[in-house]
């Protein structure tokens, strides 16, 4: 059975989040602000978060930052409609997606399973091989592990998703729309602001110059490639 932690100052939101999920089985442990949250964490095995932006103590930025600064499980942001340069700078610090109050019990429990299921096999494209390099990065796909000069990088789901697919397609072009059906496996609506964020956090692990990639090259108009020997 799946954890999944639930932060959100206002109840009535925390509770319906609660009364969907646990009808799809799963497990949930309850937060009210970014601290109760993070002490949640510590207690609990936790296989994915869904927290609010705007809370007291500790807001939902600064949580998903302590929270990927030791864990990668997927964190879905939840939002209101006005809140857009939050969520950005939500996924720019590590949150896996979003999702837009008023939610939709069927989008969110969509989602829930996607990440869960990206989070768990790290990525369900089949395999030709195990070991995949460009450059100076080495993709491990037995271990799940990414090196850049032999040293481990940490990536969240999506991000190994985004690169696995690009490294195992060298040289391929992926249009934004393609890149998010293929790593979140779910239908794309306007996702190039998401995409463009993750290929910019990706870029900043792996790149020397991430404003002069090397490797994750833009294609103007088109998408993204992985380039190099």
């Amino acid at each position: 059975m799946y954890n999944i932690l639930v932060c959100d100052d206002e109840k009535d939101i925390v509770d319906a989040i609660e009364i969907y999920l646990k009808s799809e089985g799963y497990n949930v442990i309850c937060a009210y602000d970014g601290m109760n949250a993070l002490e949640a964490i510590e207690s609990n095995d936790i296989h994915l978060i869904i927290i609010d932006l705007m809370m007291p103590k500790l807001d939902g930025i600064s949580a998903i930052s302590k929270i990927r600064a030791e864990k990668n499980i997927p964190i879905i942001i939840l939002s209101a409609k006005s809140e857009y340069t939050d969520k950005v700078l939500g996924l720019n610090v590590g949150a896996d997606d979003y999702i837009t109050k008023p939610f939709n019990a069927i989008e969110l429990l969509a989602r829930v399973k996607s990440n869960l299921r990206r989070y768990t096999s790290l990525g369900s494209m089949q395999k030709e091989e195990d070991v995949f390099e460009v450059g100076r990065i080495t993709l491990n796909d037995r271990t799940k592990e990414v090196k850049l000069d032999d040293n481990i990088v940490s990536l969240t789901p999506n991000e190994y998703g985004i690169l696995k697919l690009l490294i195992k397609n060298r040289d391929r072009v992926f249009s934004s729309n393609e890149i998010y059906e293929y790593v979140w496996d779910q239908p794309a609506y306007n996702v190039k602001k998401i995409i463009s964020v993750h290929i910019s956090n990706l870029r900043s692990k792996l790149e020397i110059n991430p404003r002069e990639p090397d490797y994750i090259k833009s294609v103007y108009g088109m998408g993204y490639k992985i380039v190099g020997d």
